[in-house]
């Protein structure tokens, strides 16, 4: 028997055999469960409210948010994980960097190795982004044709075509940080608490004005690609068991997360290769979700991920995704789940999805209930 096949027989005896979100939704005293999860305003890469804080500075303010919200006592937590591409103590896995985090943590008390941890994300893009994002390139791989592919650019390899924009349903805590003018060149303190790259009045036609970024002839541009941009995410997470005796709330629980490989140069596609076998393992169709958080890279990858799984368009992204708000690379995975818990709640539903292509040629994704 396989590992995959192992895993699905647990998952299908964890729920008690039952098959669709009737099994999922059940709670269990081992169940891996979400008593906090909140994320920092997400601002414009280089000139936005982040643009002159550091990404620890950032994960800093979110954490002590959680500790406040939550009221969970900072000695019961025993383990972090910090996703980023950027340089902290972290695990990278490009743009699930903050997903994966999570992932860790909830298998480290899955285990028992832990009983509370955290997993976040966090992305200063204003100083930690650039052409030396990927760097572990020797020459050997260098030559290798496939390995060579994941140094392409991500916005020269799938043509777009623009989507709605919309604004954030959000857990945002403020934060007081320094800022420096750009044009005086005068060092401030100001209150960080809501997205600045929410444009009003965007339309068809003045998107369509907008230059292509990466070819002359290209259509991938400002209006149609996510944003650079700087932010933090935390998620608290903890056996339900646990939760009831620390009198956490719990908002949420995780289920199933998938991680797979695709072609270098389709790295766009892996939402379509990485959700069907998140919602396998979670014993659920597509049909069982209510709420598809699906990070657009750039619309066409995500378009096209959405139309070839067959996914209702209501169904996705319903506040708007990176497109209208941003995508601090190692953030993103660990933004999402907020996003994701809070509009479920909101709209009394119960079952979501995280999902993100990954640059180098991977996909993950991730199963939610909200409680």
């Amino acid at each position: 028997m396989s590992s995959a096949q192992q895993r699905l027989n647990q998952v299908s005896s964890h729920f008690g055999g039952k098959k669709g979100a009737a099994g999922i939704t059940e709670k269990h005293p081992d169940d891996i469960v979400v008593t906090c999860a909140l994320r920092t305003a997400l601002t414009k890469g280089g000139k936005g409210g982040f643009k002159d804080t550091a990404a620890a500075d950032l994960l800093a303010g979110v954490f002590k948010a959680v500790i406040n919200k939550s009221g969970i006592d900072p000695k019961v937590v025993e383990d972090i994980a910090v996703g980023s591409t950027a340089a902290v103590k972290s695990l990278n896995r490009q743009c699930s960097s903050g997903l994966q985090a999570i992932v860790d943590i909830a298998n480290a008390v899955q285990s028992g190795m832990i009983d509370v941890g955290i997993g976040a994300g966090v992305e200063s893009m204003s100083s930690q982004y650039g052409p030396g994002a990927v760097t572990e390139f020797s020459e050997l791989l260098e030559s290798h044709p496939e390995s060579a592919n994941c140094k392409v650019p991500m916005g020269v390899l799938r043509p777009s075509r623009p989507r709605r924009l919309a604004s954030s349903t959000r857990r945002s805590p403020p934060l007081d940080v320094k800022w420096t003018d750009p044009k005086t060149g005068e060092e401030k303190t100001i209150t960080v608490k809501a997205d600045d790259g929410i444009r009003e009045g965007i339309t068809a036609e003045s998107l369509g004005k907008i230059r292509p970024a990466f070819a002359k002839d290209g259509s991938i541009h400002a209006g149609n690609a996510s944003q650079i941009s700087d932010g933090a995410a935390a998620v608290l997470l903890m056996k339900r068991s646990t939760a009831e005796r620390l009198g956490q709330k719990i908002i949420g629980k995780y289920v199933s997360a998938s991680v797979v490989g695709v072609k270098p140069l389709l790295m766009g596609v892996g939402p379509w290769a990485s959700i069907p076998l998140a919602l396998e393992k979670a014993g659920i169709t597509k049909d069982d979700v209510d709420i598809y958080e699906i990070n657009e890279a750039f619309a066409s990858q995500c378009v096209w991920c959405v139309n070839e799984l067959g996914l209702p368009q209501e169904k996705i992204n319903p506040k708007g995704g990176a497109i209208a708000f941003g995508h601090p690379l190692g953030c993103t995975g660990s933004r999402q789940v907020s996003t994701l818990l809070t509009e479920l709640h909101r709209t009394n539903k119960k079952v979501g999805v995280t999902s993100m292509c990954v640059g180098t040629g991977m996909g993950m994704a991730a199963v939610w209930v909200a409680e």
